[in-house]
């Protein structure tokens, strides 16, 4: 029998460090299978689901960008993710067979900022992507205050504010920083091959958190810019591992060892 194999497809692909953390993950616990990158094309999306869901050796796939949205049209949607969050990272087969989509991004965002109380705080998201929608959706559930998205299509930031029900306002990118608790980086500016995130921190107040979900580079503009503040921050690798750790049960029906994430870290860097 073929063995088990799952995939992160995205364009580009190469710079994903979703092979090291889930196949550390497999092999920490002896499990008999793989995890690799797949380079899937907007214009090959379509029939790469199709052959893989044919292929009873595949667990299934996370998805990166620019895939996250379009994804759902190639997959079931059991959980009405298509309604609340409007973008998947996370596909897999189910015990009947259908091949699902799910995110995990969500609670890969919030993990690490579970002890920050948010309520009524005003909040900063750079971005209206499929993480941006992940992260939007998981802010409407914590009861923040006002929130301002920056993006080069307002119009678009706009829609995701009122889809889920927040109040704020949509600026384009390079608008001044309203004073917020948290900004979020939920772009790919920044990223390596990426323009670089140019950013004012100046208005933030100095109890502000700046999370960056870019990985590649760790250390990213902004994140040093927070640091020369003193602030505090998240870097990208928190929500990687967050959102792959429950990507990774759904995708091989096991926890992983959280209790090695140190470990994993130090691989990771």
């Amino acid at each position: 029998m073929k063995r088990r194999y799952a995939e992160v497809i995205g364009d580009p692909i190469a710079h994903s460090k979703s092979p090291v953390i889930h196949g550390f993950w497999l092999k920490a616990l002896g499990i008999d299978a793989d995890y690799r990158a797949c380079h899937v094309t907007p214009e090959t999306l379509s029939a790469y689901f199709a052959d893989r869901s044919a292929d009873p050796a595949w667990c299934g796939c996370n998805v990166t960008i620019p895939h996250k949205i379009a994804a759902l049209d190639h997959v079931a949607d059991p959980g009405g993710v298509r309604a609340s969050i409007g973008a998947i990272n996370t596909v897999a087969r189910n015990e009947q067979g259908v091949v699902f989509g799910t995110n995990t991004d969500a609670g890969g965002f919030y993990a690490p900022i579970a002890g920050l109380d948010v309520t009524g705080a005003p909040i900063v998201v750079i971005g209206a992507g499929g993480a941006a929608r992940a992260i939007l959706f998981a802010l409407s559930r914590l009861g923040v205050g006002k929130v301002t998205v920056l993006n080069r299509n307002v119009l678009k930031a706009a829609a995701l504010l009122a889809s889920f029900g927040l109040k704020g306002d949509a600026l384009p990118l390079g608008a001044p920083l309203p004073p917020a608790a948290l900004v979020v980086n939920a772009s790919a500016l920044g990223m390596k091959g990426q323009p670089p995130l140019a950013i004012d921190l100046d208005p933030l107040p100095d109890n502000a958190v700046v999370y960056d979900i870019v990985y590649a580079p760790l250390e990213t503009p902004l994140l040093e810019a927070a640091r020369a503040r003193g602030l505090d921050t998240v870097d990208g690798l928190e929500i990687l591992i967050g959102q792959a750790a429950l990507a990774f049960e759904i995708l091989f029906g096991v926890e992983p060892p959280r209790d090695r994430d140190d470990d994993l870290r130090a691989l990771l860097l």
